[in-house]
This record gives C-alpha cells, structure tokens and sequence, in this order.
C-alpha cells in the first residue's frame, strides 16, 4: 500500500470509514434481532449445539450489505455537478 498515491489513499480511507458505519450497523442490527428474540433466533441459538453458526452467518450477511450499501452512498455522494451534460 506504500505505492498509493496521496489521493488514493485518502479515498480508501474514505470507504473504510464508510464500511466500519455499515458494518457497526450490521452489529447493532444483529445484537437487536438476538436481543428482542425476534422470530424466536435467541431461543434457537442458545438452545443448539451449533447455534452460534447461525448468529455469525446471519452477522456476515447483514454487514456485507450494509457495508456495500454504505460505501455506495459514499461514493454517490461524492459526486459533482458541472453544470453540464
């Protein structure tokens, strides 16, 4: 990473940041469903011996999509009107 050039570097930076607010999203989306037991997910969780599984799977999931949607907010939001088409 030590060949990027200044700009490059402070965009990468940008989507990290955007990426760590999906993905803490997806976090307290996840520690939300478990805590309220919504659809019963806890209950069945904590009550199989591979339940865990089930918790990681559904995190994972979650933060893919809110991290790439988070990032493509980003970048959309970056863009610029020239005043031409």
């Amino acid at each position: 990473m030590s060949d990027l050039l200044p700009h490059e570097k402070r965009f990468l930076k940008f989507l990290g940041g955007h990426l760590a607010m999906g993905v803490a999203a997806a976090a307290a989306l996840t520690g939300m469903l478990l805590y309220f037991d919504f659809f019963s997910l806890w209950t069945l969780a904590s009550t199989q011996r591979e339940g865990w599984l089930g918790i990681v799977m559904i995190f994972a999931g979650l933060a893919i999509t809110f991290g790439s949607a988070a990032m493509g907010i980003g970048i959309m939001s970056r863009a610029r009107y020239d005043g031409e088409d």
